[in-house]
């Protein structure tokens, strides 16, 4: 188990990280999100001992003192030097991490095969695709055997494929490690995390596994598609008691209820009375997306009062 205690950073009287605490497990997938500027990069950076805290502790169950020999860490945009093959690349990370020669060259293989580019360990690194490179920093990042594995935005900025590529090998790797990463692409969160971990201005707003969240943000969504402007409907829709807000995207409203089967009912039977020009009803539960807004929202209103 890690364990983060009330860690602190600030850089002049900006505090990036405000008494973070929280902690991971073997085995467990935690997603680190939030708004640019959440704390989000700083706070992987601290827990990698890349910075130092200006007061709080990272701490490793079994593994007291220096942690950096059990971290495993890929940054948002690694940096190769791109004459090297991938192997060669693997060979000097893993000499750097103190491994013998001997050790390395064996792990650098078997890093190779793991990450699916052993076909390609003799081609010079700028050559790689962006998924390529990405799972050739993965591979770089666990070629020590780390305890913990941060990842910075792995998936980010790769093609389809690539970020399939990279969603696939976290799966395997979750089993094996602590594994934290930070992402904007919240429908990969879902997918891959156990738990998810929301920061808002270097604060943890809210934290547990996704169903947890979603029970805590009680929320059904209504989702209406007009066949004209949806304007009229949503100032309509926002009076009613069982409403708690309603967004407009061109001709189509996401209604957020407390009650859907009343307002269901209501809704069909008020278009059919009165003829609403409407093309399309759903009824469905509120996507992480959804409750990620809200949550940031009413942060940022009782943080303002």
């Amino acid at each position: 188990m890690m364990k983060v205690d009330k860690l602190t950073k600030s850089f002049g009287k900006h505090h990036v990280v405000d008494g973070l605490s929280f902690q991971l497990e073997t085995g467990r997938c935690m997603a680190l999100l939030g708004p640019n500027g959440a704390g989000k990069t700083t706070t992987l950076r601290l827990m990698s001992g890349l910075l130092l805290p200006d007061s709080g502790t990272v701490h490793l169950e079994e593994s007291p003192g220096d942690i950096r020999a059990h971290i495993g860490y890929l940054p948002q945009h690694p940096q190769f030097h791109g004459w090297m093959t991938g192997r060669e690349f693997l060979l000097y990370a893993a000499r750097l991490s103190g491994l013998s020669k001997q050790e390395a060259g064996r792990r650098a293989d078997l890093m190779m095969d793991r990450v699916g580019l052993k076909d390609f360990q003799s081609k010079r690194v700028s050559r790689y695709s962006g998924g390529m490179k990405q799972r050739l920093g993965i591979a770089q990042a666990i070629i020590h055997q780390p305890k913990v594995l941060l990842l910075d935005e792995p998936v980010s900025a790769l093609d389809p494929i690539g970020r399939r590529e990279v969603l696939d090998l976290m799966e395997e790797l979750k089993k094996e490690t602590i594994l934290l990463y930070s992402t904007h692409i919240l429908n990969d969160a879902e997918e891959v995390s156990d738990e998810i971990l929301l920061m808002h201005e270097g604060k943890v707003i809210e934290s547990g596994t996704i169903d947890e969240v979603k029970s805590r943000h009680h929320m059904e969504k209504l989702t209406l598609k007009y066949s004209i402007d949806g304007e009229k409907w949503r100032d309509y829709l926002s009076t009613w008691p069982e409403v708690n807000r309603v967004e407009t995207h061109k001709q189509t409203l996401h209604v957020y209820v407390t009650d859907s089967g009343t307002v269901r009912k209501r809704v069909l039977d008020e278009a059919s009375r009165n003829e609403w020009p409407l093309v399309h009803f759903e009824v469905g539960r509120p996507t992480l997306e959804d409750l990620f807004i809200k949550a940031v929202k009413n942060h940022a209103v009782d943080h303002h009062l």
